[in-house]
């Protein structure tokens, strides 16, 4: 043997990839990066600032400040600011003078209400999470681990014609039988293909996923426009007349019908709402982009394995509508790349592909190591 088939046949075995260690399994990434940065803005924003606002009324105590009579006691005063907080219905006059009241309770249950709007915002990932993404892991198991194994079965398929190659006393032979089975696709492993395939018929994961953004998107607004809400009927109103004259108190000559009270905390919760209702409008854009990304495929991924003779979804125009559960999976087998090993080595070979001079000599990955194999440096051309 030559050392030039030695030296081939040493790189084709050092080819091969490894086998797949069981790491890689619980290493799979089930939320697309923009995903769980919507989850940590949109349920740790709220949270964040409820617990500072929480934090405040217990280390500044009332959050409320009456300016009782001068005749009040001290338990009086305590008194009246307890039962304003309590009540929180401010008493005026309209324009004609009549005598109106409107609660501001909002402003009291406006923490708790933030503490809702972060539970909201986590449904939509517990939807995928128990939902989607049992089928999606299953699916992007069995998809990594048969991208690799095509990468391989090529390699191998590469060292066995290295070896007949050899042994074949009519090497124009060899080079026939070579174009008819590519002609009758004998190289091809069609279980990839035809379940990536079945998978452009399934909406299962796309629907999800659609539902999942959509409910977002719902909260988001919704939250928008509650804080809205608070700001245009009760956060320009830090003042109010409370009336303490109710049950016994009411035939109190002393005590008189209004009181005037102020809000401590009211600059924190507009602060607080300002800050919540800024950031969600800002995520509303990427909400939309997410959902959008389903709208066209990911052909580069494609690409890089239309290399393999297992794989030729482009090329023989299979891609239908992008809605469906194939495109769900690309984007996800994306954003793990990192577990395809045979993705970095099949695009630096695309990468040197897209370098040759002669493009037409080199058009499957079995091509390409066929010519590093040395088993004929000027293939015949079709």
């Amino acid at each position: 043997m030559s050392l030039s088939h030695t030296a081939a046949e040493y790189m084709l075995s050092d080819a091969l990839l490894p086998d797949p260690s069981s790491s890689r399994a619980k290493g799979l990434r089930l939320e697309l990066p923009s995903d769980r940065l919507l989850k940590f803005v949109t349920v740790g924003l709220p949270l964040c600032l409820v617990s500072l606002a929480f934090a405040r009324e217990f280390s500044a105590g009332s959050q409320i400040s009456c300016f009782s009579p001068t005749n009040f006691t001290g338990k009086q005063s305590a008194y009246t600011d307890a039962a304003c907080w309590d009540s929180l219905i401010h008493h005026g006059f309209d324009a004609e003078g009549r005598a109106i009241t409107k609660s501001l309770w909002a402003l009291k249950v406006f923490p708790y209400s933030l503490l809702v709007v972060a539970v909201l915002m986590y449904l939509p990932y517990l939807l995928w999470r128990y939902a989607a993404a049992p089928a999606l892991h299953c699916d992007l198991l069995f998809i990594i681990d048969e991208l690799d194994k095509s990468y391989n079965r090529s390699v191998r398929l590469v060292q066995h014609m290295k070896k007949v190659q050899e042994a074949s006393a009519e090497p124009e032979r060899f080079w026939e039988e070579y174009e008819r089975a590519r002609r009758e696709r004998y190289f091809e492993f069609p279980l990839l293909e035809r379940y990536l395939s079945c998978k452009q018929h399934a909406h299962a994961l796309v629907v999800i996923y659609i539902l999942r953004n959509l409910l977002l998107l719902l909260f988001l607004a919704a939250t928008c426009l509650y804080l809205v809400f608070l700001h245009l009927n009760i956060f320009f109103q830090d003042e109010f007349s409370c009336s303490i004259k109710m049950g016994l108190l009411q035939v109190e000559p002393h005590i008189p019908p209004l009181i005037p009270c102020k809000l401590v905390f009211f600059s924190v919760f507009q602060l607080i709402s300002l800050s919540v209702g800024s950031v969600y409008v800002l995520l509303i854009p990427v909400v939309i982009y997410n959902a959008l990304q389903l709208c066209q495929w990911d052909k580069g991924l494609l690409s890089v394995y239309e290399m393999l003779p297992a794989f030729d979804l482009l090329s023989r125009r299979m891609l239908t509508c992008p809605l469906n559960d194939l495109n769900v999976i690309l984007l996800f087998l994306r954003a793990n790349i990192s577990k395809l090993t045979s993705f970095s080595r099949l695009n630096a070979v695309s990468a040197l592909r897209e370098a040759t001079a002669n493009k037409e000599d080199i058009d499957t990955v079995i091509d390409f190591m066929t010519l590093l194999a040395g088993l004929e440096t000027t293939k015949p051309k079709h």
